[in-house]
């Protein structure tokens, strides 16, 4: 690098003069929705797994270690699936928010 040439990041700020791109929420809101769908299902299913490795390991006790070992594996897929399920339904009610924000509808207290 030449002596006194420094990087200018002009990326990080914002033109006033470009406007803003449209963000559609609806849009959002659907794509959240259907990551948190496909969570639900990731757990469902290694859940099912989980129990039918318990039950395989009961089945087969010459193979119990194994099973044991699959059956946390699978549990353990499990509460991560659920768990990025439920970050998804809490980033699918900020984008419904947003939308209602940029919509003009108002949120009712009721105390």
């Amino acid at each position: 690098m030449a002596e006194g040439h420094r990087h200018h990041h002009f990326h990080h700020q914002k033109d006033p003069a470009v406007p803003e791109p449209e963000v559609d929420y609806r849009k959002k809101e659907k794509h959240h929705k259907h990551l948190q769908q496909l969570g639900e299902l990731g757990a469902v299913t290694a859940g099912a797994f989980a129990l039918h490795e318990k039950h395989e390991a009961k089945k087969h006790p010459e193979h119990a270690h194994r099973h044991k070992i699959e059956e946390e594996i699978a549990a353990a897929a499990a509460v991560g699936a659920a768990g990025f399920a439920f970050h998804e339904h809490h980033q699918k009610k900020a984008a419904k928010k947003e939308y209602e924000k940029s919509h003009g509808k108002k949120h009712h207290h009721h105390f």
